[in-house]
């Protein structure tokens, strides 16, 4: 029960992210007082399509900018598909200017 609080509250943040921006499994962690939880923000995330809400999952990606999740979507390109509809630059499976782009929940906001 306490992962499906967890996921939640994750869901929640995730949906502030807003088009043309991206955050990290981590910072959404460190956002919800859980800074080790990278992973289980990614789990998460790769459950996300099962919510009756929409989740933008795509819009959450490895510190490094990378697309770490592109495999639990219904094709590997579709998580970059979904973010250069955005404006968002992706070559290699990396976002450029990732600096530039990134939205850090602990800065933005105050749930």
């Amino acid at each position: 029960m306490i992962a499906k609080d967890f996921f939640e509250l994750v869901y929640e943040v995730a949906r502030h992210v807003p088009k043309g921006r991206v955050t990290s499994y981590g910072a959404i962690g460190k956002y919800l007082g859980s800074g080790r939880s990278a992973r289980m923000v990614g789990w998460a995330m790769n459950a996300a399509g099962s919510q009756k809400k929409y989740v933008p999952a795509h819009r959450v990606v490895n510190r490094n900018g990378e697309l770490t999740g592109r495999h639990h979507f219904a094709h590997p390109k579709l998580m970059q598909q979904l973010l250069e509809k955005e404006g968002i630059k992706v070559k290699k499976d990396r976002i450029v200017n990732f600096e530039k782009v990134f939205w850090d929940p602990g800065e933005e906001l105050k749930l």
